[in-house]
C-alpha cells in the first residue's frame, strides 16, 4: 500500500536529449578532417565516491546517550557515501531551545523530539514529512507500530516524524511499604495476584494509608499539582481536560464529569495525612523522599527506571494508573524527524531506517530508559529485562492502549504555568471551592489556547 503524496517526477527528456548530443559529438570528435582517427583517451582512476556528512541530534542520560554512539559507530563502518556525528543535550529542553532559535544550523539533519514538538516543527517548516522516503524503502510499519503511536505524530494527512518511545504514566510503588498480600491478609482493599490487571482507586487510596505509618516518617503518594499530574484522573472519572481534541480554545476542568473526577480524586491527593507536606516538599522533592523510602507511591515513567535501579536497599514495582470508572492515563511520546534542510534528505531517511530497526531499537531499550514503540522489541527481554525491578515491567506495554494523547499544543510548559497557581491552590486548600477554582483554571487557559478572545475577568466571583 502506498500512502501520502508522491513528489514530481522530473521529466527524463532532457536527459535523453544530452545523452543524444554527446554521442554525436563524440563520433565527430573520432575524426580529424583527414580520416584518420583520434588516438584514444587514456583511462583515468576513477573518483572515490563523495561523503556527505550528516548530524544526528538526541538527548538523555549518559548510558542512553552511548548507546545512541554506538548506534552512529556501527553504522558509520558499514555506510557508503555518508558519515553520522552524533550531536548530544542533556535536556530535551535544552535540545528545543536550539530549535527555537531560528538558526537553521543548529537544526540536525535526523533528531529526537517529544510528541509536544510536532506543532512548532509544522509551524516552523523543520521537518520532511516521511511517508513516501519510508514507502521508496520498503519499510512496513503497519506490524511493527500501534495505530495510535503513528497517529501521535502524524498532520495534514502525513507522517511527520517516526514513533519511536511510548511510555505511559505508570505508579511506582515501594514494595517494602507497600505489600499487597499483607493487605489481603487483613481484609484491606487491594488488587488481586495479577497486578497487570491493574486497580480501583479504593484499592489505591488503602495502600496510600497502608504507606502511611507516621513512627517511620512515612507517606503514601504524592502527585504533583499540574495538569499532566492530575490529567489521567480526570480521564479515568469520565472527564475531558480540553474542551476539544483536535483544535483546543480552553481547559474543560469545569465540566461536570471533569470536576466531578477532579472531586473525587481531591479527597485522598489533598488530605496532609497520607501526602507530603510543604515543609517536606521544601526540604527535599517527592522524588527524593521516595528514593529514601519515606513515599510510598509516586507516578512517572520509564526513564525513571534504572534512577531507581541505583537507589541502594530500594525495593519498587509498577502499576498502571488506578482507574476511576475507566482505564486511563497519559505518556511521554518521542519520535525521529528528518530535517527539511538536511543535507541529504535520501541519506538522513536511509540512517532513519536502521535507528528504527528492531535491532537497534533493541539496543537502546537495554539501557532502561527508553519504552520503545516498536511492538516486538517492547514485549522482548531488551526491554522487560527479567531479574531487574520492576518485576512487572509489562505493565509499560500493556497500559499504552490507555493511553489518551492530547491536542498538539505549540507551547505546553506556557499552558501549565498559566494554571499553576490555581491547581496549586485547589490541591492544599482545605476546604476548597471546587467549582470557582475549576472554573477560574478554565479561563485562565484561554489566555494560552485562545489568546485573540477577550478574556473574562479570572476571579472565582465574577467581580
Amino acid at each position: 500500500m502506498r500512502h501520502g503524496l508522491r513528489g514530481v517526477r522530473r521529466p527524463r527528456m532532457a536527459a535523453v536529449t544530452l545523452a543524444s548530443l554527446l554521442v554525436v559529438s563524440l563520433g565527430l570528435a573520432g575524426c580529424d578532417g583527414s580520416g584518420d582517427p583520434e588516438p584514444s583517451p587514456q583511462p583515468t582512476a576513477s573518483k572515490p565516491p563523495k561523503t556527505t556528512d550528516l548530524t544526528f541530534g538526541v538527548w538523555g542520560a549518559k548510558e542512553e546517550v552511548a548507546a545512541y554512539q554506538d548506534l552512529v559507530d556501527t553504522y558509520n563502518a558499514d555506510a557508503e557515501g555518508s558519515k553520522i556525528e552524533l550531536l548530544t543535550w542533556p535536556t530535551h529542553e535544552a535540545f528545543i531551545s536550539g530549535l527555537r532559535s531560528g538558526d537553521p544550523t543548529k537544526v540536525p539533519d535526523l533528531y529526537l523530539v517529544s510528541r509536544g514538538d510536532v506543532a512548532m516543527l509544522r509551524e516552523d517548516e523543520l521537518n520532511q514529512p516521511l511517508l513516501e522516503l519510508l514507502d521508496e524503502r520498503g519499510v512496513d510499519y503497519s506490524d511493527d507500530y500501534a495505530r495510535d503511536a503513528l497517529l501521535s505524530f502524524s498532520a495534514d494527512n502525513e507522517l511527520q516524524c517516526m514513533p519511536y518511545g511510548i511510555s505511559p504514566m505508570v505508579m511506582y510503588y515501594n514494595t517494602k511499604l507497600i505489600d499487597f498480600d499483607r493487605m489481603r491478609a487483613l481484609d484491606l482493599p487491594a488488587p488481586e495476584d495479577d497486578l497487570h490487571e491493574g486497580w480501583n482507586f479504593e484499592q489505591f487510596t488503602a495502600a496510600a494509608n497502608f504507606a502511611t505509618r507516621p513512627r517511620r516518617g512515612t507517606r503514601g503518594v504524592h502527585v504533583d499539582p499540574t495538569l499532566r499530574g492530575l490529567a489521567p484522573f480526570v480521564y479515568s472519572g469520565g472527564g475531558d481536560l480540553f474542551d476539544d481534541d483536535d483544535d483546543p480554545k480552553s481547559l474543560a476542568l469545569s465540566e461536570d464529569d471533569s470536576r466531578e473526577a477532579l472531586t473525587r480524586t481531591l479527597e485522598l491527593l489533598r488530605d496532609a495525612s497520607v501526602t507530603l507536606t510543604d515543609e517536606q516538599l521544601a526540604q527535599a522533592s517527592a522524588l527524593e523522599w521516595f528514593k529514601r523510602g519515606k513515599l510510598g507511591m509516586i507516578p512517572g515513567f520509564r526513564e525513571l527506571t534504572p534512577e531507581l535501579r541505583q537507589v541502594p536497599g530500594l525495593q519498587f514495582d509498577v502499576m498502571p494508573m488506578p482507574t476511576l470508572d475507566d482505564d486511563a492515563t497519559i505518556g511521554d511520546i518521542t519520535g525521529l524527524c528528518v530535517s527539511s534542510e538536511a543535507a541529504s534528505i535520501a541519506k538522513a531517511a536511509d540512517f532513519l531506517v536502521y535507528v528504527v530497526s528492531r535491532d537497534a531499537t533493541a539496543r537502546v531499550a537495554a539501557e532502561g530508559y527508553l519504552a520503545p514503540a516498536n511492538l516486538p522489541v517492547a514485549v522482548s527481554d531488551d526491554f522487560l529485562q527479567p531479574g531487574q525491578m520492576p518485576a512487572h515491567a509489562s505493565v509499560f506495554t500493556e497500559t499504552v492502549r490507555s493511553m489518551v494523547v492530547p491536542p498538539l499544543l505549540e507551547d505546553w510548559p506556557e499552558l501549565e504555568r498559566a494554571v499553576s497557581s490555581t491547581l496549586r491552590l485547589m490541591l492544599t486548600t482545605t476546604l476548597p471551592d471546587i467549582e470557582a477554582l475549576t472554573t477560574q483554571i478554565d479561563e485562565e487557559s484561554r489566555a494560552v489556547l485562545d489568546p485573540e478572545l477577550p478574556s473574562e475577568s479570572a476571579s472565582p466571583s465574577g467581580d
